[in-house]
């Protein structure tokens, strides 16, 4: 293999500066903070020289949002490398262990999972969550769900109690779905992953998303005054739900 010329290391180096003064300024002063001419300020280069490297402020907060998730993602995954491989006691880890990054990295919660890209409340532009199955905090779930159904029996609705407005939708996300799925063991059952299960992962992503998204930007309905007794209760909620026991999920 060929050794990286000179220039190919200084740039690496510089787009490895940029990447860092761009988080550096998302956690001291927020989201809205990163800008280009921000970052060229505080590294002492030019606006358009950013450009060589980032063709917009969008592509930068592209990749930061990746670096953001994978950063988590590996966190997580460190997290639950020692737990039981069955999967449920990964899944709900994987479930606190989100909990606890979101509280305590809260604004890069926000632009990773609450920010818009492109024109506010544009629809291509949409909240960057779970939009793709094969990024690095969703496989980290995905893998912990396909060993779920690998060693348990669910409690999972039939097909016909799939609301039918969804069922499009859900039926073109299992082909996504199921490429990560199988990746989680030689034991994953293709054959589980129906329209029941599909809707059944929806849901408790939407269920989680929504309680923690709550819970950081302060606008639970309520005061909470145990609010980590109210995020336990939801897990086991979702855990019975789908038919494990608090013992088998770790809870």
């Amino acid at each position: 293999m060929d050794k990286p010329t000179r220039r190919s290391r200084v740039r690496a180096a510089t787009d490895q500066d940029i990447r860092r003064t761009a988080r550096a300024l998302l956690v001291e002063r927020g989201p809205e903070a990163v800008t280009l001419r921000a970052i060229a300020r505080e590294l002492g280069l030019t606006a358009p020289a950013l450009y060589r490297y980032y063709g917009s402020r969008d592509d930068l907060i592209a990749h930061l949002r990746l670096d953001v998730i994978s950063d988590l993602a590996a966190e997580l995954g460190e997290e639950i490398s020692g737990l039981t491989t069955d999967g449920a006691v990964q899944l709900f880890t994987v479930c606190r262990g989100f909990r606890r990054w979101a509280l305590t990295h809260t604004r890069e919660f926000t632009l990773v999972f609450a920010s818009p890209t492109g024109d506010v409340g544009s629809t291509t532009g949409s909240v960057a969550t779970l939009n793709r199955a094969d990024e690095p905090f969703g496989r980290i779930f995905l893998m912990a769900a396909g060993r779920i159904l690998a060693n348990h029996e669910l409690t999972i609705p039939p097909a016909e109690a799939v609301p039918a407005e969804l069922r499009d939708d859900l039926t073109a996300f299992q082909d996504e779905l199921l490429s990560v799925l199988e990746e989680s063991g030689p034991g994953f059952p293709p054959d589980k992953l129906d329209l029941g299960t599909t809707y059944v992962m929806i849901q408790f992503w939407a269920r989680l998303y929504g309680h923690i998204t709550l819970e950081v930007f302060g606008n639970y309905p309520i005061p909470l005054t145990k609010p980590d007794a109210v995020f336990d209760a939801l897990l086991a909620d979702l855990a019975r739900e789908i038919g494990l026991d608090s013992e088998s999920a770790g809870l």
